[in-house]
């Protein structure tokens, strides 16, 4: 595998949408961080959507024209890119803009057709066919309610146990271990 996907170890969260990936990040990340691992996420989003402010300077070049508007503070720094032409954002090319030797984990939310290490997320309501039976890189499953499966399974309303899985990954991963 790529080095891109190992230093830092990146690690998806698969599943369709309204299945809770952004509630669970939410919950584990501070877990996560508590243990001392620093965290790079990346989020993919099927809408449009803004992160400045109409009104704001940023906002106000970006919508005259420019195509890369980076705004800096010293709280954060955020970059934006135009695209001329809407177009599916390339994962590989995403991890790339993060400062991943400041990293230990990459976290992915989305992306879920791509080939790298995931934890799928099932809801045993929803109606929603398992994707790990299709994907061979989803490493764990986690779920609302138990799943005959080969792979390890972590329940999905369990986010300390979520983040021992996931912590443990980051472990293996130093070791030469991940999967």
């Amino acid at each position: 595998m790529n080095d891109i996907w190992m230093h830092p170890p990146v690690l998806g969260v698969a599943a369709f949408s309204g299945s809770g990936k952004t509630t669970l990040l939410s919950a584990v990340l501070p877990l996560l961080v508590e243990r001392a691992l620093r965290i790079g996420v990346v989020k993919h989003s099927h809408h449009d959507f803004e992160i400045d402010q109409p009104g704001k300077d940023s906002h106000r070049l970006r919508r005259s024209g420019a195509c890369q508007t980076l705004i800096a503070s010293p709280w954060r720094t955020a970059w934006i890119r135009e695209n001329a032409v809407p177009q599916e954002p390339v994962l590989e090319e995403l991890i790339c803009r993060l400062q991943r030797d400041a990293l230990d984990l990459v976290l992915v939310e989305g992306f879920r057709h791509e080939n790298f290490p995931k934890i799928e997320i099932h809801r045993g309501g929803s109606g929603k066919p398992l994707l790990h039976a299709q994907d061979p890189h989803i490493i764990a499953l986690a779920c609302d309610k138990p799943i005959k499966t080969p792979l390890p399974t972590l329940d999905l309303n369990n986010p300390p146990e979520v983040a021992e899985f996931i912590f443990s990954y980051v472990q293996s991963s130093r070791t030469g271990a991940a999967s």
